[in-house]
């Protein structure tokens, strides 16, 4: 046993990470350990004299690297939860080193050799349906990492590879840096039209932060939405808007932009020397798209009905400004506040009447309900469980029958060192090889904290977000396969937005509102005209909401699917938007210099557009429970359990939606969703 506690076993409750006692120095000892480990066990899986095997060969690589997992899921957790400047300092170290260690086990010609030696005769071995696919998508992952280069591509590809994890490391953390350092500081005066848990929660960042005014937001999503959404004050409307759009485009240190030229140079070199003409093309080839093509004509059958809406959509809020006697052309920071009025004129729906009503531990306990409804699932809280931050809860979670399936992390709350947005990420994956493990799951969000007199709140949107990334979750706590690498949510980007959005449906369903939508001061429930005007008004704003990410898809997508890359993003950016007839009044859910997606790594890279493809087999999916006449149907239920939420990667994707819903998606499913037909 060492002094690192991160190298040795955890005697914690279900082996959890020992956080209070794990120090940001004790991580560079324990990645150099855990990598010559892993190196240890990738040269005893090639000197072997044996003949190749698929247990000496391909269990064996699923075995491998088990300490370096263990390390790395707390690191990288914690930079993007609770980041220091120490921890940035030995990410731009660590990434590097990491890159450099996979690459040249991708590129071990022995490794691939007896890989390929398995693969070449895999009719002849008796493999079942998992073990089958698993060689299939081994193979495919070795020839995709440059396993066939040779001389100077091979050693090309190495420092390609390990550019860019230097690149995209120092891409997220530019944005993170843009989005610490600033602080939009506010007079009482200033905060005119706000609720009062958003006045609350500026009151509360101003004095963490030691600001000379009194009220304080930063530049995370959900308050600057709830700032533009409320504020009555235009002129800080725009300011703030405008701080929010440039993240990552500042001249200077933190400045994305050329990062990005480099980036997308590099991406569309690595798909030349694979064979590929562009890095679309070789992105896409493992995906349910196949190919780009066949995303391309998605994203172009929504994107007309999408800006005709928004056009539509555009006149009204005009003629909400016309008629209020103001002088001026709607604009991008106009879009929200004026949108919320013509919500409220329309259905009577206020954000700030809404909020009382979703509390965030009733959307918790909402979010909970619906999995034990669906899958037999019981979530205990326990106080016992190390935690990393004090904010963060954890669960237990167990099947009906008292049997323990996973442990699930909440880490709900906005801080300072902590990345925006929402995401699902997990410090153990299920796996029955060696030996069963069930999973460690973590939910991360970024809503504001509860003060001394009022609880958080949530917006619509804020509700939805919950329950996608607990859709997420479910997703890795209910997998149930034998080998690691396929478990949980290691599916290709298309399908793996899709067990989490199709969770979405059940947050603002009738009978779940009618339980847990409960005024937080009265505990009175949600009244029924309000449910039915939250119903009514669900297709308010799609066509905004659909241009503003179709934007940043399309983008994202364009930028990726060519032969060469631009000099310049900023030019790029606007050219393509230009071309699909982009509103001015609506500026892309995501700009460039800080699409975090798709340039601080290459998971979403021309990727980007997954979402909506997902978007069509949820609407799709869930019309499935519609027809079946209740929205807990068990029977269809247990079909989404079986076939998407505990299968992993353990079948093609289009096969698993096929055995699940009996047939192919249906795209009309989408438009009918989005009110568009």
């Amino acid at each position: 046993m060492t002094a690192n506690p991160l190298l040795n076993d955890w005697s914690t409750p279900f082996a959890l990470p020992p956080f209070s006692q794990i120090a940001t120095e004790q991580f560079r000892d324990a990645f150099s350990h855990a990598l010559r480990d892993h190196e240890a066990e990738i040269a005893a899986i090639t000197s072997n004299p044996e003949a190749p095997t698929f247990a000496n060969t391909i269990d064996a690589l699923e075995l491998a690297g088990r300490k370096l997992n263990k390390v790395g899921s707390v690191f990288w957790n914690l930079t993007g939860t609770d980041s220091t400047e120490e921890l940035r300092v030995l990410e731009r170290e660590i990434s590097p080193q990491l890159t450099r260690h996979f690459t040249a086990i991708s590129l071990n010609p022995e490794l691939f050799a007896r890989v390929s030696a398995l693969y070449d005769r895999c009719e002849d071995l008796t493999l079942d349906e998992e073990q089958a696919r698993l060689l299939e998508l081994t193979h495919k992952s070795f020839v995709r990492t440059g396993a066939k280069l040779e001389g100077e591509a091979r050693a090309r590809y190495a420092q390609i590879a390990e550019t860019l994890s230097e690149l995209e490391t120092q891409f997220a953390q530019n944005i993170l840096a843009d989005e610490t350092d600033f602080l939009f500081e506010l007079e009482e005066a200033d905060l005119a039209g706000l609720a009062d848990d958003i006045k609350a929660a500026a009151a509360q960042t101003a004095k963490d932060r030691n600001t000379a005014k009194p009220c304080a937001l930063t530049l995370q999503r959900s308050s600057v939405e709830s700032f533009l959404s409320q504020s009555t004050r235009r002129d800080l409307r725009e300011e703030l808007f405008k701080a929010f759009v440039a993240r990552g485009e500042h001249a200077g240190k933190t400045d994305n932009r050329p990062l990005i030229a480099q980036i997308l140079a590099l991406r569309q070199e690595k798909a030349s020397l694979l064979g590929y003409k562009t890095f679309a093309d070789y992105k896409l080839e493992p995906t349910m798209a196949h190919e780009p093509s066949a995303a391309a004509a998605l994203m172009e059958k929504l994107w007309t009905p999408a800006l005709r809406r928004a056009e539509e959509e555009r006149a009204a809020l005009q003629d909400l400004i016309d008629g209020e006697g103001g002088n001026f052309a709607l604009a991008a920071h106009d879009w929200r506040y004026y949108a919320e009025k013509l919500r409220l004129s329309r259905y009577a729906l206020d954000q700030a009447e809404l909020a009382a009503y979703f509390q965030l531990e009733s959307m918790i306990d909402a979010a909970f309900y619906c999995a034990e409804k669906l899958f037999d699932l019981r979530f205990e809280r326990r106080f016992d469980l190390p935690v990393y931050h004090t904010d963060v809860r954890a669960y237990e979670v167990k099947d009906g029958h008292g049997r323990h399936v996973a442990i699930f992390y909440g880490d709900y709350f906005a801080r300072a060192g902590k990345r925006s947005g929402a995401w699902m990420s997990g410090f153990r994956s299920q796996k029955k090889l060696g030996g069963e493990e069930r999973p460690v799951i973590v939910n991360v969000m970024n809503f504001l904290k509860p003060t001394p007199d009022r609880p958080s709140l949530l917006t619509l949107t804020e509700v939805i977000t919950l329950f996608h990334e607990f859709g997420h979750a479910l997703h890795g706590m209910l997998s149930d396969v034998v080998y690691p690498s396929m478990s949980g949510t290691s599916t290709p980007t298309d399908f793996v937005e899709f067990p989490s959005q199709v969770y979405e449906h059940w947050a603002l369903r009738p009978e779940v509102l009618q339980k847990f939508a409960k005024h937080f001061e009265t505990g009175a429930p949600m009244p029924q005209a309000l449910i039915d005007r939250i119903v009514a008004a669900r297709c308010f704003n799609q066509g905004f909401g659909t241009v503003e990410f179709l934007a940043s898809a399309l983008v994202d997508f364009k930028l990726h699917w060519r032969p060469d890359a631009p000099a310049e993003v900023g030019a790029a950016e606007a050219d393509i938007l230009e071309t699909i007839g982009m509103p001015a009044e609506i500026v892309m859910r995501h700009r460039s210099p800080h699409f975090g997606h798709v340039f601080a790594g290459e998971s979403y890279a021309a990727g980007y557009y997954s979402y909506l493809w997902s978007e069509t087999l949820d609407a799709d999916g869930f019309a499935a429970f519609e027809e079946a006449g209740d929205i807990f149907d068990r029977e269809t239920a247990k079909k989404l359990r079986d076939y998407v939420y505990s299968a992993g990667n353990r079948r093609d994707p289009n096969a698993a939606y096929a055995a699940f819903r009996g047939r192919g998606p249906d795209v009309e499913a989408l438009l009918r969703k989005k009110g568009f037909v």
